[in-house]
């Protein structure tokens, strides 16, 4: 089996920082608020401090879960959704098996997710086995679904959308009876059956009322493909339990989608899933762009070979070249002409270039003759050329090299084909920066335009942020870098350059190709008769404003402004980090056995952790959460909205009810039962034989209750496990925080416990990836001395002009540099390690002494619970020997921090 190791901004449990930490939470959350709505809205402030509206789909249940996981291009969506599907059982729906519904946009994808799902060595089907025994099917299997089936497995229906739309003849038998699926519908209850789909007076024995009776969780692939009011109504259909959207660019405007968890391009780049910057290089001379891309090839390849040598991976760069369509009659620079570029100019053997059209299936054949396909050491291959886009799905970490010989405007091809480039399934850090890059050239003659262009494909196609783009984008000659301003950002100020004409040049008779750039860039004043260029002009703009003025004297003045304005004007500045300054944080370590480790999990602490020594029985809260979901299983809950004074359903209630009638529970022993308790309780500070005498004391004196027996034991098993697990938990806390105190805070801890240079914490910015940029919400300020060029989002208007007034003090010379910190970004935060969990101080300053400054902002409601915070960051500081200070502030207190910076000279 490939073995997958899930990404931190994928899965970490430990800071619940994760995609699927936030989906469990979420799913935890429906059930303790009871409603969809609120638990998104809470569940999105704990996690980013801004809690989000929740917009339930029209003609479904109001408090329906639905949601939305926007992940970029390469960041392993469909693995996500695989890995998601345990949860959905264990945590959203409370059941041992459950019907899946997964839609995506198009036949090929469909065809390449249900090879990954039925595949056991593919990580897909290994993290779909999590959710226990699963059957994937495609549609036309599923219209052979037996009961058994359903009732002993997780059945994943993979289908395209299109497949349930009432006009397509393949949609038509999902809707049909067919006598394979007569034996569902037998001793159905009189809820269940009004509850079916009809034709006309009668109930068809088919597809779509099995599912409808199993209330399906849906996935939905590609989201954005799929959000029209008729896809919509065909997902009403079948009732489901609950709908995950996966998409890069999720619809936030016509019908909005509920994002939970929003992951960066830039966490993709710090965790190796994506190559990024992208190098860009314009060249309007085709066959120079051509040759220029096969030198960036070579010169990839001589690293990739230096680095082999030394025991690299095996690494062959290829360049995707994207030829024009060839059209009858008209010179294109299509396929063929390229192919014959590379044979004849450049001397390119046959065997290293390839075609991959509708017409010429170059990729097919190499899948066919290597057994790793094109990154199969023995194959040559080294160009692939296209005309449109390349297979859907295809993936191939060596694609280093985009070359454009058409316009950046067509979008879908470009988007596709940069994303081959980006992403590198499979592929390794490497120690040459060049190959942890990727690279475009494009034929244009403005390397602002294209890119733009560039950046509006990442951002619609890709689902990048406006801001991540700006700085992944980044120009490959210097000199055509000026030409970017939207890379440079706040580190460069242009100033106008203004000439006085003594004659009216006249812009409209600008060429149309460059009006549009050069009406942008300059303004002429009629009264004062002076041209104002506000931009660096190209040598080509320049030419052409020579052109509207006819004396020498004049187009001399041009021809100096011009100049000037890609020179002088410009006042590039770099950030601290930019610059090549460090900032290594000193971090807390603990002498564990004689050996000094970084204290970063509580683990490590000698603590004394026996299970067996608690009282093992139900809490009265438990039995009380018991006798209520036992109520909402036997019947739904009706209630009367505030709003309309209508009658409305509760969707929870209503859904453990159905669930309850589809999934008849297994009847274990208390033998069995408790060992499938067990096994479903992940704690693995225990061992089996501890957790199992303990669960079986719970689940015996659970038994003795009035009113409860195996019976109903095995119809909440569900609940029974979340309960359990919980109480151990809230056992082996409590040990913890005892071990802590004693460890940290206890006689003698300065011979357990030091702060020195033997373990920092490196702010590097290859790793810095916010999951919001600060975008100016809570006011304006131009910051200098962030350590970044980027600064993380801030949480309240309190904390971003804490953030003002350092970068102030930064500014005047008070102190060197300092950093937003940020929350739950392993590897990429700095933290301190307490019982519970991490603190993540909000700003870290570099002092002009070269000490440390950490500054926590609180506001007046949090001050009180954070007393712990403040313990362990004044234990920090106290260790460090003056080398490291902390200090936590509320309500605008500036000066409890101006006490650790120095005077301001006259």
């Amino acid at each position: 089996m490939t073995q997958f190791t899930p990404k931190k901004y994928q899965q970490d449990p430990a800071n619940q920082g994760g995609v699927l930490d936030s989906v469990e939470a979420y799913f935890k959350a429906i059930h303790t608020f009871g409603r969809a709505s609120l638990a998104f809205t809470a569940i999105t402030e704990d996690l980013w401090g801004q809690g989000l509206r929740y917009t339930p789909l029209a003609g479904f249940a109001p408090d329906t879960p639905y949601f939305c996981l926007r992940v970029p291009t390469g960041g392993g969506k469909t693995w996500l959704a695989a890995k998601s599907l345990s949860l959905v059982n264990t945590h959203l729906l409370r059941v041992p098996h459950s019907v899946v519904l997964w839609l995506v946009p198009s036949k090929p994808i469909r065809e390449q997710t249900l090879r990954g799902l039925k595949d056991r060595s593919h990580p897909l089907n290994a993290a779909l086995r999590e959710a226990g025994a699963v059957t994937v099917l495609d549609l036309a299997e599923a219209r052979g679904l037996t009961r058994a089936t359903l009732d002993t497995s997780t059945v994943v229906i993979v289908a395209t959308r299109q497949a349930f739309q009432v006009e397509d003849e393949e949609s038509r038998k999902v809707y049909e009876s067919s006598g394979a699926l007569m034996h569902h519908f037998e001793n159905l209850s009189p809820a269940q059956r009004q509850g079916l789909l009809t034709d006309g007076d009668t109930v068809p024995f088919s597809l779509a009322n099995v599912l409808r009776l199993r209330r399906p969780f849906v996935v939905v692939d590609e989201a954005h493909n799929n959000r029209t009011e008729l896809a919509f109504d065909m997902l009403a259909r079948f009732n489901p339990s609950g709908i995950m959207e996966l998409t890069a660019t999720p619809d936030m405007a016509r019908t909005p989608s509920n994002v939970l968890h929003s992951v960066s391009a830039s966490q993709l780049k710090a965790e190796q899933m994506i190559k990024l910057p992208v190098v860009l290089e314009t060249e309007p001379n085709w066959q120079q762009c051509l040759s220029d891309a096969i030198a960036r090839r070579n010169g990839l390849q001589k690293l990739a070979d230096d680095e082999q040598r030394l025991g690299a991976p095996y690494l062959r760069p290829i360049v995707l070249i994207q030829s024009e369509p060839r059209r009858e009659g008209l010179d294109k620079l299509d396929f063929e002409r390229v192919r014959q570029e590379l044979l004849t100019n450049h001397g390119i053997p046959a065997d290293e270039i390839i075609v991959a059209t509708s017409d010429e299936k170059g990729l097919e054949a190499v899948d066919a003759k290597y057994k790793l396909g094109i990154s199969d050491p023995a194959c040559p291959v080294k160009f692939v050329i296209t005309q449109k886009a390349l297979a859907e799905g295809w993936d191939c970490p060596f694609a280093y090299v985009l070359v454009s010989m058409a316009s950046l405007q067509s979008a879908t091809s470009v988007e596709q084909l940069l994303g081959r480039v980006l992403r590198q399934p499979g592929a390794v850090h490497r120690a040459a920066k060049e190959l942890n890059q990727s690279y475009a050239l494009v034929v244009s003659r403005s390397f602002f335009e294209t890119a733009s262009a560039l950046r509006d494909r990442l951002v619609e196609g890709s689902g990048f942020d406006r801001k991540d783009v700006a700085e992944f984008v980044t120009a490959a000659r210097q000199e055509q870098q000026i030409f970017d301003p939207e890379a440079m950002g706040s580190r460069v100020e242009l100033r106008p350059v203004v000439v006085t004409l003594h004659e009216t040049p006249d812009l409209k008779a600008l060429p149309k190709d460059l009006r549009s750039a050069i009406n942008d860039k300059v303004g002429f004043d009629r009264k004062t008769s002076t041209l104002t260029i506000h931009a660096p002009l190209t040598l080509d703009e320049t030419e052409a404003l020579k052109q509207l003025v006819a004396t020498p004297l004049a187009k001399a003045a041009i021809e100096a402004a011009a100049t000037e304005s890609r020179t002088t004007a410009i006042e590039f500045f770099k950030t601290p980090a930019e610059e090549g300054k460090t900032l290594l944080v000193p971090q807390l370590a603990l002498r564990v056995q004689g050996e000094l480790l970084l204290f970063d999990d509580p683990e490590v602490l000698d603590y004394p952790w026996e299970l067996s020594l608690f009282d093992a029985k139900p809490t009265p809260d438990n039995l009380s959460r018991l006798g209520a979901a036992l109520t909402v299983s036997e019947g739904g809950v009706i209630d009367v909205d505030e709003a309309s004074g209508k009658l409305v359903q509760e969707f929870m209630p209503n859904l453990q009810r159905d669930l309850g009638l589809a999934y008849v529970p297994e009847h274990w022993d208390s033998v069995r039962l408790a060992a499938w308790l067990c096994t479903n309780l992940p704690e693995p500070s225990l061992t089996h034989a501890s957790k199992l005498a303990f669960v079986s004391g719970w689940l015996s004196d659970l038994l003795a209750q009035p009113g409860f027996n195996l019976g109903r034991a095995n119809l909440q098993k569900f609940l029974l496990r979340n309960l359990l697990e919980a109480r151990i938990r809230e056992l082996r806390s409590e040990a913890v925080k005892q071990a802590y105190q004693e460890s940290l805070f206890g006689e003698a801890a300065e011979e357990r416990v030091s702060v020195s240079t033997a373990f920092v914490y490196d702010f590097r910015p290859e790793v810095y990836a916010p999951s919001r940029d600060y975008d100016g919400r809570f006011g304006q300020h131009r910051f200098r001395q962030h350590f970044y060029s980027r600064i993380g989002d801030f949480d309240s208007k309190e904390e971003f002009e804490c953030a003002a007034w350092l970068d102030t003090q930064a500014q005047k010379g008070r102190l060197q540099y300092w950093v937003r910190n940020l929350a739950r970004r392993e590897g990429a935060s700095f933290f301190f390690q307490k019982a519970t969990g991490r603190f993540y101080p909000d700003f870290v300053c570099r002092l002009n002494d070269d000490s440390f400054l950490i500054v926590e902002y609180k506001g007046a409601n949090g001050w009180t619970d954070a007393a712990d915070d403040r313990d362990i960051g004044g234990l920090w500081a106290k260790l460090s020997n003056g080398t490291c200070h902390f200090v936590m502030i509320t309500d605008k207190q500036w000066g409890n921090v101006d006490v650790f910076l120095p005077a301001l000279t006259a």
